[in-house]
């Protein structure tokens, strides 16, 4: 069985092209489109990874990391922060807040793979 990686992201086509990077991979793939929306899709189904970005309508990333580390059925799902943020304090607060990496955008794909194999 492959493993689940939800993607969150407010650019469709962040969305697409890492989606289609790890659907080459064999990962199973859910994607939305910010935070609240992310919130919406952790219904109890086993997610593996959490990828976010942190500059999103309705629900920024950090705050999403921190709804998801409440959530007993979550708490524990490592998340990777892929973003255009690369200033130290935003890793700091994204660190403090329970993510797990950090990946900053444009990316390539084999960086990507690569780091989601390690948390995944």
């Amino acid at each position: 069985m492959s493993k689940t990686i939800l993607i969150v992201d407010d650019s469709a086509s962040v969305r697409q092209v890492v989606g289609i990077t790890l659907r080459g991979a064999g990962y199973q793939v859910i994607e939305a489109a910010d935070g609240k929306d992310a919130l919406s899709k952790l219904d109890g189904q086993k997610i593996n990874l959490i990828i976010s970005d942190v500059n999103m309508p309705n629900m920024d990333g950090i705050s999403l990391v921190k709804a998801v580390k409440v959530n007993p059925s979550y708490k524990f799902t490592p998340i990777l922060m892929l973003t255009t943020e690369s200033q130290e304090s935003k890793k700091a607060e994204g660190k403090a807040a329970g993510a797990k990496a950090w990946l900053v955008k444009p990316f390539q794909p084999p960086t990507l793979l690569s780091a989601v194999t390690k948390l995944a």
